[in-house]
């Protein structure tokens, strides 16, 4: 089969957001100075502890994200709802500043992963299958260059490529012993690997939030940022699985390295 014109221009505007994620870009924008400023505010075990952070955040969203929602592929995203939700979540934590950081972002993160696994299902994945819920975790890699990347292309089918033995064999140890803590090693290697990308976005949110006079209503604004950030990964993400379903990986991926990068 070959693809059809509305196909090729889906998986172009596609590879436009997971190429080109700019979230740094939007909240800059979004306070009216660079972000920079706010990183010199951040605290000096930052680096150290963001790790920590991210992952107890991913973790604590893993299941709970997905258990509420009805498994009707196909059915329109509700992006709008988790939007107000984050946005109520990013209020709390801009009142406190960073040290509210650590008990807003798993509320904020399973929010997010509830919103991605609903982008998934529009884009007719079914959510309760074990690959769906992992492919959702693999959202919150995409759009932020880890510090082990040095200097190495980090484009998203690189990034799926790194993240492929860890995601094959947290599926396969999920699939035989469910989450249960036999299982839990797999699923902690994998999600340490994202929380390396994850924490790059999490820190430029930090970042915002450190900023003078952001307070409650700014850190509102900045988590809706964030949360549409996510939207349009897991969209970019989930166009491209849709189109592999029918054409095969190999395939997709060679036309999506074919298209040009609109940046």
């Amino acid at each position: 089969m070959d693809f059809t014109e509305l196909e090729k221009k889906e998986l172009r505007a596609a590879k436009n957001i997971l190429e080109n994620p700019g979230l740094a870009a939007r909240i800059t924008n979004l306070v009216g100075e660079p972000i920079e400023k706010g990183f010199e505010l951040l605290p000096d075990k930052w680096n150290h502890n963001i790790g920590e952070v991210t992952q107890a955040a991913l973790m604590k969203a893993v299941d709970a994200a997905i258990i509420t929602m009805r498994d009707v592929p196909g059915e329109e995203s509700s992006n709008l709802w988790h939007k107000f939700g984050v946005a109520v979540s990013g209020g709390v934590g801009g009142f406190f500043g960073i040290a509210g950081l650590s008990l807003e972002l798993p509320i904020s993160t399973t929010i997010m992963l509830r919103s991605i696994a609903d982008v998934a299902r529009s884009e007719g994945e079914c959510v309760s299958s074990l690959e769906t819920k992992i492919a959702c975790l693999e959202v919150f890699a995409f759009g932020g260059k880890s510090e082990a990347d040095d200097g190495v292309e980090s484009g998203y089918y690189v990034i799926r490529g790194a993240l492929t033995m860890s995601v094959v064999e947290a599926t396969e140890h999920l699939f035989q012993k469910g989450l249960s803590r036999e299982a839990a090693p797999a699923l902690v290697q994998l999600v340490t690997k994202i929380a390396e990308r994850f924490g790059v976005q999490v820190t430029q949110k930090a970042a915002a939030q450190a900023l003078p006079a952001i307070g409650a209503a700014g850190g509102a604004i900045i988590n809706t940022l964030f949360m549409d950030h996510f939207q349009d990964m897991a969209r970019g993400h989930f166009v491209v699985r849709r189109l592999e379903r029918l054409y095969g990986k190999e395939q997709v991926q060679e036309l999506y390295e074919s298209l040009p990068n609109d940046a």
